[in-house]
């Protein structure tokens, strides 16, 4: 069993990138398609406490309900938005990646870079083209 998660939508690219960079370090990690299989309450909550992120920062705005529903509006508390996110699981941003090393939001993809234990084992081009690692192992940027 992996040690790293990853809460992954496969029709989202940076989401797609993310998993690939996780693969590109020689790991395999648990794949949760968080829209197939919503995480908890508790799962949610816990998430957001570890990447440290306020509530509205892990919310999706494209794509989404958020603009019918009124998100924008600051009358809606913490808890009223995670109980929003539980109801449309396509508002939770993505991916999120859990390694021992933390947990973050993965936008850009190559944040996931910050918290994998093991380096990169080649190259990486994200789906663009976008060289991440170069032939020497080395973030590109």
């Amino acid at each position: 069993m992996s040690s790293i998660k990853i809460y992954h939508n496969p029709a989202c690219g940076t989401s797609r990138n993310a998993l690939a960079l996780i693969r590109n370090s020689g790991e395999e990690p648990t794949v949760v398609e968080y829209l197939k299989t919503p995480p908890s309450r508790d799962e949610v909550v816990a998430l957001i406490a570890a990447m440290g992120l306020p509530v509205r920062n892990v919310l999706r705005r494209k794509g989404t309900p958020y603009d019918e529903l009124g998100l924008d509006d600051s009358k809606w508390s913490d808890d009223e938005l995670i109980d929003l996110m539980l109801a449309h699981p396509i508002l939770i941003n993505r991916p999120i990646v859990v390694t021992p090393m933390g947990a973050v939001l993965c936008r850009p993809s190559e944040v996931v870079l910050d918290i994998l234990p093991g380096a990169q084992k080649g190259p990486f081009s994200k789906e663009d083209g976008e060289v991440v690692i170069d032939a020497q192992g080395r973030l590109a940027k």
